[in-house]
């Protein structure tokens, strides 16, 4: 009786948890589909977040061969254009691409795919290329931030972009000029740079994988794979819901989650700008104000500091005593890592605050929470349409970017009001999850595009 070959996958994250986590996700998948899975983790991470990521992941999947891609010293040049710690690691993991000929080279044994980020198309795609099997990239944001991306070319070859009023995407939408990404205004920022560099370069890959689902993102995924949107992009699979996994949990239940057991059902405001988004004091406040003045209970996280190792201030200094005594009247406030997963899945959670960052969307729609959204950076206006138009989200799209104004306490209390009293959200929110659990079911979208994208790799499957 013949033995099935093993399909052996590698995948390389990029820095910072929104990378890393659906990567992860991806990776547990894989070894749940009997696939033989190598990680290859740029070294060193950027978070303490990561690391501590990493290191339950590999308790839990020790199967899973992780190798260290150590980094190159970052190029000065780079940090002249970002202080951004994150962007300067993807410009450090890009310059040192390179070396990763070796590493794929030494793994055994030989590789039947692989994964990358979306981060590293230019550097890694020649190096692809050499090894002989199907590669793609993981790309973490929504179809219809891919849809934008794979469109930029033409939209960069426009005379008129720079003063663009309006983007018309082929079969997926139009979108204000106030929800492009500022950076890619800015000619030579690591932002543009990805941009201009990758995004041509989108026809040379074997195909995109997208944590989303046809109950979500339909027109999007419709108008990419019908070539409405660029006539050469390969296909785009629709591999999620990414179902948070068990390696992400914490061995004991923490403080925030012992309070929500003693909430009401749907009672909860939960409110989160997720791992990288640093807030000034000034906003901070207003925040603590306006949820004050909401009257709703509420589980807020509060980070001030983009990167954790710099967490060091205590709450009363980062909200001031008068504000931190007038929260414990309503809520519960903690500066450190969440499980953000039981938390959206817990019952007396009833709506999200969110900045829109793509993996806790498709968490929240995992678990049917209605989202008030409050994008701060790079793809999350584009992310915030996407969960308005579904139906299950709003958002104040006169709040500006990050740091562009101080939004005011009432307006915040307001608009939170409007979340947890809005019926139709709550409907809607509750469709999306359905929706969800039935791409993952048996025969589902999911199921279908692994199947699928597993038994192309087969094909590759060196005999030894």
């Amino acid at each position: 009786m013949s033995i099935a070959p093993i399909v052996h996958v590698a995948l390389l994250p990029s820095a910072g948890m929104g990378h890393l986590t659906p990567f992860l996700r991806l990776a547990a998948l894989l070894v749940h589909h009997h696939c033989q899975v190598t990680l290859i983790i740029p070294h060193p991470t950027v978070s303490k977040a990561e690391s501590e990521l990493l290191s339950r992941f590999h308790s839990s999947f020790p199967q899973v061969n992780q190798v260290q891609f150590h980094l190159l010293p970052s190029d000065s040049s780079t940090s002249n254009t970002s202080t951004d710690p994150f962007f300067l690691r993807f410009a450090a993991i890009r310059s040192s691409c390179h070396l990763l000929s070796p590493l794929l080279a030494s793994v055994s044994p030989p590789l039947s795919a692989f994964v990358y980020d979306m981060t590293l198309i230019s550097p890694v795609l020649p190096i692809a290329n050499t090894l002989g099997v199907p590669h793609y990239i993981l790309f973490t944001s929504s179809a219809t931030m891919f849809s934008f991306f794979s469109y930029f070319p033409t939209l960069a070859a426009s005379a008129s972009f720079p003063d663009v009023d309006v983007v018309e995407i082929p079969g997926v939408s139009a979108m204000p000029r106030s929800s492009i990404p500022p950076l890619l205004f800015i000619p030579y920022s690591i932002y543009c740079n990805l941009f201009m560099e990758d995004s041509p370069k989108l026809a040379n890959l074997h195909g995109v994988l997208i944590n989303t689902f046809e109950g979500l993102e339909a027109q999007s995924l419709e108008a990419l794979n019908g070539g409405k949107v660029v006539k050469e992009l390969p296909p785009v699979y629709a591999v999620g819901p990414f179902v948070p996994c068990e390696f992400e949990k914490e061995d004991q239940r923490g403080e925030p989650l012992k309070w929500l057991d003693d909430q009401p059902s749907g009672s909860v405001v939960y409110v989160s700008f997720g791992s990288r988004t640093a807030m000034g004091r000034d906003q901070i406040r207003e925040i603590g104000y306006g949820l004050v003045r909401s009257g709703y209970r509420f589980l807020w996280v509060v980070k001030d500091k983009k990167l954790d190792k710099e967490e060091e201030e205590g709450l009363d200094g980062v909200l001031g005593a008068e504000l931190e005594e007038r929260i414990k009247e309503k809520g519960i406030v903690v500066k450190e890592w969440v499980d953000q997963r039981e938390i959206l899945g817990h019952k007396a959670v009833g709506g999200f605050v969110s900045h829109c960052g793509w993996n806790s969307l498709i968490e929240a729609a995992w678990h049917g929470v209605p989202i008030m959204g409050w994008p701060q950076i790079g793809d999350q206006k584009i992310n915030a349409e996407a969960v308005s138009k579904r139906g299950w989200g709003m958002w104040k799209k006169d709040w500006g970017w990050e740091g562009e104004r101080v939004v005011k306490g009432e307006e915040i209390g307001e608009a939170i009001k409007e979340i947890m009293n809005n019926e139709s959200l709550m409907i809607k929110a509750a469709e999306v999850k359905e929706d969800a659990k039935l791409a993952i079911s048996k025969g589902g979208g999911y199921e279908v595009a692994i199947q699928t994208l597993i038994e192309e790799w087969r094909k590759n499957v060196k005999n030894i």
